[in-house]
């Protein structure tokens, strides 16, 4: 079986979707298990990277993780029924809602759920396996925005250079002003 067949059947044969990195779905699972397991176990059994919790009030740490996972819980809803709630006719560059705002919003909510729950508990020793998952995640999307290149050229090209790969910009990025 070709890449691009089994990417169509993990897709259900969705026409309109380009495809995935083939790692991408069982990676995110593997390091989703070890943050978590690593979280837990530090957090409330072991204690042994936690120091810092000691020197970082509850009256911070909890409104920013609530927040984060807040804005997680947000992102990743929206980007999937935006990918997969709507059938298009055609393989397009999405570009509404939070594809607007962010080239990976999906993704951005996975290191934002991470984040929001290192906030709840600052774990030295989970944040490491949050730090391999960013460089995971950012590896993965180079190789789905160098399929989406192939396929969309300038189009794609564009829209990279108008929506910021993962931190959303204050301002709206416009092509051919002076100074931007």
């Amino acid at each position: 079986m070709t890449q691009h067949n089994t990417q169509k059947k993990r897709h259900h044969h969705r026409d309109d979707l380009i495809g995935e990195h083939a790692a991408g779905d069982a990676g995110q699972m593997v390091l989703a298990f070890l943050f978590t397991a690593i979280w837990i176990l530090d957090t409330f059994f072991l204690k042994y990277t936690i120091i810092l919790n000691l020197y970082v009030p509850l009256g911070i740490k909890i409104p920013i993780g609530v927040v984060l996972l807040i804005l997680s819980g947000y992102l990743a809803r929206t980007g999937l029924s935006i990918v997969f709630g709507e059938k298009r006719e055609k393989p397009c560059v999405i570009r509404k809602g939070v594809f607007n705002i962010t080239r990976h919003p999906i993704y951005l909510s996975e290191i934002l759920l991470y984040l929001g729950l290192l906030m709840l508990s600052i774990s030295l020793s989970a944040a490491v396996v949050w730090i391999i998952a960013i460089l995971f995640l950012h590896h993965i999307s180079r190789y789905e925005e160098r399929q989406l290149l192939a396929h969309f050229g300038e189009e794609y090209e564009q829209y990279m250079q108008e929506v910021p790969m993962w931190i959303p910009r204050l301002r709206k990025k416009r092509l051919g002003s002076p100074g931007k």
